[in-house]
């Protein structure tokens, strides 16, 4: 028998703190390489956002008759799930800021909840408050 060898290896991170928890941000690699570009949004707001969209979509293909049955289904309180689908009436390009990471961290989680514009012009003032 050989003796063990120990190999070390070293990668490359950042630890950043999050609202509520903390992120691994691996560093852009060089080139051709595929890399993970870190974000700045909120891994929080990009969930509530992705389910949003789909319980919206599973309204308008049908699969629950009402936001009451929909929340029975999914085992969540039914005013929450009210919440979560006015965010589908945000602004497409508020989105697109959300999910890019750039629309700032004044824009929280908590403050989308709370009832906004429905008008896509006036929500960036109404919601930069």
């Amino acid at each position: 028998m050989t003796a063990a060898t120990s190999i070390t290896v070293r990668v490359p991170l950042k630890i950043r703190r999050r609202p509520g928890r903390k992120t691994v941000v691996t560093p852009i690699v060089e080139e051709g390489a595929d890399a993970a570009i870190p974000t700045r949004a909120d891994p929080a707001l990009l969930k509530a956002l992705a389910r949003a969209f789909r319980y919206q979509r599973l309204l308008d293909e049908g699969r629950f008759a009402s936001i009451t049955e929909m929340a029975a289904a999914e085992q969540i309180e039914r005013g929450y799930l009210g919440s979560l689908l006015r965010l589908t009436l945000l602004a497409p390009a508020l989105v697109e800021e959300l999910l890019e990471g750039s629309a700032g961290s004044a824009l929280s989680l908590s403050k989308l909840l709370q009832p906004f514009p429905q008008c896509w012009e006036d929500q960036r003032m109404g919601l930069a408050e």
